[in-house]
């Protein structure tokens, strides 16, 4: 997993935002997939750091988002 400013082959993906994210604004990310890389970012900052990761890394952080989302 790493961090790194959007690239122009990543600003060429097809992004996401969160099914979670209201239509007025707020805390919003989209997520992106290319061949065996996702890709997330902050929906306001379109250009800012993006955070990458393997599918299996994506697949752990969701499993465990659906697990603990409701804590807190």
């Amino acid at each position: 997993m790493n961090t790194r400013r959007i690239t122009a082959v990543a600003q060429d993906l097809r992004w996401f935002k969160s099914s979670y994210s209201g239509a007025e604004g707020g805390q919003c990310v989209e997520v992106a997939a290319s061949r065996g890389t996702v890709h997330v970012r902050d929906s306001k900052v379109v250009t800012g750091p993006a955070l990458t990761m393997d599918r299996t890394a994506w697949a752990a952080f969701i499993g465990f988002a659906a697990c603990h989302g409701n804590e807190g």
